[in-house]
């Protein structure tokens, strides 16, 4: 029975959450055991108040953990606490080449990147993980540790729960920030996420929520806030330029932690497949969900409060960053399909105050 366990961590908020009931199974497999999650700095907000894990390191390859000297003062750091076990949730090399210089004894993690050799547990992908969300893919690791089996299918009632919750000092943060722009307690909120890293083809367009956002505004006389990563700055200024009501632009001026207690003040998140539509849903957020290039059996959001919106075509789900074509699974999504979904979860919470 292993005493101290090293999780790699995913590197990504959206991966980060879908990972959370595979870290959550640790902590029921090894109830006494000590569990030390190493994550990247920017998706650390994402465990600042989870009951799974002991301790939270990280892992900093722009700083501290720079270059070849900071990967062995990082494996050098590791190697001092003498972990029994080793989980990688992260698919890379280098996760497994860390657990390996760090000297612990068992090592499980999928056998991808030409890392098995590195392995003491090398894990093969059930093909039926291949066809279900992704939270399986990372419970799929546990299986060599008895982890019994998941359901299969879809049903989102089967799904194991991903909720997570948020820093005091965040929520606090957050609601100081609403209010010192002039939106009080107990004023309609509503978060418009129009970006997505991962490409263009998972975003719809600017002009689009611009006007969802303005019809809301007026049927509930709600306050729209913009949010995204400072990568998201140009998409949501447009959206903001194109809005006729006004709306209060936070995108690339919060910490991850801030940004979700800003989501849990909302009323209801719009968003594109994203980190940010993860978020809302470990956070019980009701959310609309538009989907374009990706699929929403794989990576949908894992809330009973969510909404997806999709124009279903041929080539869909082609997972690429740009669409090579003429960009049908957006186009198709109209600007009065995302307004009926979004009234359908208002109208539950507040009357229409047109």
């Amino acid at each position: 029975m292993p005493k101290k366990i090293f999780i790699r961590g995913t590197n990504w908020v959206g991966d980060a959450v879908m990972s959370i009931p595979a870290i959550r199974e640790i902590r029921r497999l090894f109830p006494a055991a000590h569990i030390s999650l190493l994550v990247r700095p920017w998706v650390r907000d994402v465990y600042s108040a989870v009951e799974f894990a002991d301790e939270i390191l990280i892992y900093d390859k722009r700083g501290i953990h720079r270059g070849l000297a900071g990967f062995y003062r990082l494996v050098a750091d590791l190697r001092r606490r003498q972990f029994d076990l080793a989980i990688l949730l992260q698919n890379a090399f280098e996760a497994a080449l860390t657990a390996r210089c760090s000297g612990i004894p068992r090592r499980i993690g999928y056998a991808r990147d030409g890392r098995s050799f590195l392995l003491t547990d090398a894990c093969v992908i059930d093909p039926a993980v291949r066809k279900m969300h992704q939270v399986y893919y990372y419970l799929g690791i546990l299986f060599p540790l008895g982890m019994p089996a998941q359901p299969t299918g879809s049903d989102r009632r089967d799904l194991p729960s991903i909720a997570i919750g948020i820093a005091d000092s965040d929520r606090n943060a957050a609601k100081e920030m609403l209010r010192l722009k002039g939106i009080a307690e107990g004023d309609v909120v509503i978060g418009i996420n129009p970006g997505a890293f991962y490409g263009e083809a998972k975003r719809w367009f600017a002009g689009r929520y611009a006007a969802v956002a303005d019809d809301l505004a007026d049927r509930y006389q709600a306050r729209i806030v913009i949010f995204g990563s400072p990568a998201d700055c140009a998409i949501a200024e447009e959206v903001a330029a194109s809005m006729k009501r006004p709306s209060l632009l936070l995108a690339g001026q919060t910490t991850l932690g801030q940004f979700m207690g800003l989501i849990k003040e909302c009323r209801l998140l719009i968003t594109n497949d994203s980190g940010a539509m993860h978020l809302a849903a470990a956070l019980d957020v009701p959310q609309v969900a538009i989907f374009g290039s990706t699929s929403e059996i794989a990576t949908g959001p894992l809330s009973s409060r969510a909404v997806v919106v999709k124009h279903p075509v041929p080539c869909n789900p082609c997972f690429l960053r740009k669409c090579p074509t003429d960009f049908q699974c957006m186009k198709g999504i109209s600007v009065q399909q995302v307004i009926e979904a979004a009234r359908n979860i208002l109208e539950v919470q507040i009357p229409s105050r047109e």
